[in-house]
Parts: structure tokens; sequence; C-alpha cells
């Protein structure tokens, strides 16, 4: 009756340890899952960039320039557009 219970508690052990070393899926870093509600003026950021495509929700992430914080935000919103268009015409200037 021993053996018994060694060799489960051993089976259950061995298909633990093989569930969590099995997880090691590749998935996009740094998604939004929520966005600042607010507006945020153009001259307080220094650049932006775009999640991942696999995210869940797509979003833009605006970094500021005086700490570098990133900020999610909706690309959706005329006031991001607004933004990236104008860091994008100044890396131009």
């Amino acid at each position: 009756m021993k053996a018994v219970n060694i060799f489960l508690l051993c089976f259950l052990g061995a298909a633990l340890l093989s569930a969590v070393l099995c997880d090691n899926t590749t998935g996009p870093d740094g998604c939004c899952f929520q966005f600042y509600p607010r507006r945020i003026m153009k001259d307080f950021i220094g650049s932006y960039y775009y999640t991942d495509h696999r995210c869940p929700k797509a979003a833009v992430v605006l970094v500021t320039k005086k700490n570098g914080r990133n900020i999610c935000v909706d690309p959706n919103m005329v006031w991001v557009d607004r933004i990236m268009r104008h860091l994008d015409e100044t890396d131009f200037k």
C-alpha cells in the first residue's frame, strides 16, 4: 500500500513539474490594458510607439520628455493623432 502511494505522489509531482516547465510561451511584452483618460499637451511628449500587434488592444504609448514615463492612449482619439503628427513633423526638421 505504501509503495502505491509513493508511486502516485511521484507521478503527480512529475506531472506538475512538466506543466511548469512547458509554460515557455513567448507572448508580446508591454501591452496596454487601460487607456489614459485625459488629454496630454504635445509639449510634454518626446516620442511614441505602437504596441505589438499581438496585444489584445491596439494602443499607442506616448513617452514623456521629462522622465521617460510611458502612457498608454487610444490611437483612435483625435488628440493622439495630432500629437503623433506633430512628433513626426518635428523629426524631419
